[in-house]
């Protein structure tokens, strides 16, 4: 393999990584890089946004829209509740609507609901819309928001949403326009919770998901599972003015080359996910752009409290300031990424603590600190694979960093076939893949609550359960913004999970196709886009 022209001497600037970079510097390139004279630990430039203000253009009807996402196969599907990969995503959001969704601050706005009020967070009064049709002509009212949210609560049903839904105990149809949900116990965040993609409302009674039978800007015209799906404009939607295209075709291209390629001969308004060494192609071409989204996806490092090393005080703390998190984003992550700070709220999340700074690189203090654990001069295993992002050329910055000051690290490289089962929640210390979540509620009850399913360092603290319990029901937000803050605080200082950066996604766009935005949800707009882009002739 030939490697791309890499500039002499050590990168001590911005300058040089983007130089490298735009030479189409391959990672193990950065890596070579950093091993033969290091990376500062700058605050650097990120790339960001470059689809510009397209919004400040008027809107234009009419056009086929064409896109290509990056997975697809005989599974894909149309029926919400089993959605589960970003083509499901991206149909769903087509051809159906739900009763809230999140905004580019990560707030929950109304869509087919008109309002939703509470007392005591635990029991709501959500109002729909007037006059909301679905493709076969029915009226949206009540039922068919009680069948689809009950829908979850059915095992035969498979929702990947269950074990969120079963907090819902209770549903009442006011009136044909009114729903009353009960919950199991407080939790203000309700509207964004049915914000998730899979809570689209369906009609009362659908068995025959095929036909795609929604409220949504598209009506189904074609979908050949693991092949492609066709829709046409909805005339008779709800959102005035919308959609702009007349079409809207989706399919996938699994290799990053050839979904470039696609774009950049004009096959395709959108590529989906491109990588970095496509994105500085897409960048230098004339009549294209890049949009990056860092919507709260991260590589995490994994250390157990429970087991050796991890339980040796001194050690994790040691690892923290041994990661160096600028060269992880700037040499792995190619400057996709917006540093982290061992918690798993991202910047995208308006509960987000700002004032909760990363550890910075200090291999010295490190040292210390590992000599004072008792591991200095040991070898730790790191257990890593393909199948967490990014885990192996992470681990092997952290391997560079520790042979610096006498501190020895065996990555074990591993399948990635069987990982999730043998390796993640199980090894000492390895490499764990979260993908974004709404809300922080959801977070932190999934990787840090005591009886956390995916509690990945055992991180256990009644005070933190006691804390997670109060905010969820709370509706004073600047209480509830302070809890979040504090127990951010203390999974960063307390838990043996480092996250060195949130990883940012990056979508490939004609420059004829406008009104593309950022969403805190991911990359294609939140999945959203067919509904708000619209082509220039």
């Amino acid at each position: 393999m030939t490697q791309a022209p890499i500039p002499n001497g050590t990168i001590s600037d911005d300058a040089a990584v983007e130089q490298a970079i735009r030479n189409g510097a391959s990672r193990r390139d950065l890596l070579r890089l950093l091993m033969a004279g290091g990376i500062a630990a700058s605050a650097g430039t990120t790339i960001l946004g470059r689809a510009g203000s397209a919004l400040a253009a008027e809107p234009k009807s009419g056009g086929a829209l064409k896109a290509a996402g990056y997975s697809s196969s005989n599974a894909d599907t149309l029926d919400p509740a089993k959605s589960s990969v970003s083509t499901d995503y991206v149909r769903i959001c087509a051809f159906y609507n739900r009763l809230t969704f999140l905004d580019q601050a990560g707030v929950a706005q109304m869509e087919l609901a008109d309002s939703f009020d509470t007392t005591d967070a635990k029991v709501w009064t959500i109002k729909l819309k007037k006059g909301v049709t679905f493709h076969d002509g029915k009226t949206l009212s009540a039922a068919d928001v009680i069948f689809s949210l009950k829908r979850h609560l059915d095992p035969s049903v498979g929702s990947k949403l269950a074990k969120i839904a079963k907090q819902m105990v209770g549903f009442k149809a006011v009136d044909p326009l009114t729903v009353e949900i009960t919950l199991e116990q407080a939790n203000a965040d309700l509207p964004t919770i049915l914000s998730m993609l899979q809570f689209m409302i369906v009609a009362d009674g659908t068995t025959d998901f095929s036909k795609g039978n929604g409220t949504g800007p598209f009506v189904l015209q074609v979908f050949e599972p693991g092949v492609r799906s066709i829709g046409v404009k909805n005339k008779s939607y709800f959102k005035s003015g919308k959609p702009y295209v007349d079409s809207f075709e989706f399919f996938a291209i699994a290799d990053d080359t050839a979904r470039t390629n696609a774009l950049l001969s004009g096959d395709i308004h959108l590529a989906a996910a491109i990588n970095p060494r496509s994105m500085h192609l897409v960048d230098r071409q004339p009549g294209f752009k890049t949009l990056q989204s860092t919507s709260g996806g991260y590589t995490d490092l994994n250390i157990r409290l429970d087991l050796s090393p991890g339980d040796k005080q001194g050690f994790i703390e040691g690892m923290k300031y041994l990661v160096n998190r600028e060269a992880i984003k700037k040499s792995v992550l190619r400057d996709l990424a917006v540093i982290g700070n061992d918690q798993p709220i991202s910047p995208a999340n308006p509960y987000y603590n700002a004032e909760l700074k990363p550890k910075a690189f200090d291999p010295d203090r490190a040292k210390h600190l590992f000599d004072k654990a008792g591991v200095l001069g040991q070898t730790i295993p790191i257990v890593a694979a393909e199948a967490a992002d990014d885990s192996v050329e992470m681990a092997t910055v952290v391997q560079q960093a520790g042979a610096d000051i006498g501190m020895k690290f065996d990555i074990q490289r591993v399948p990635s076939d069987g990982y999730w089962d043998k390796y993640w929640l199980v090894a000492p210390v390895h490499f764990g893949n979260i993908n974004p979540r709404p809300t922080a509620d959801i977070l932190f009850s999934l990787l840090y609550a005591s009886d956390a399913p995916w509690n990945e360092s055992r991180f256990k603290s009644e005070k933190f359960d006691s804390m997670l319990h109060e905010a969820r029901g709370l509706l004073d937000q600047a209480k509830r913004k302070q809890i979040y803050g504090d127990m951010q605080v203390m999974v960063s200082e307390q838990a043996g999970t480092i996250v060195p950066a949130f990883i940012a996604n990056v979508d490939g766009f004609t420059d004829k196709m406008k009104g593309l935005e950022a969403n805190p949800l991911g990359g294609m707009m939140g999945y959203v886009f067919a509904e708000h882009v619209w082509l220039e002739s």
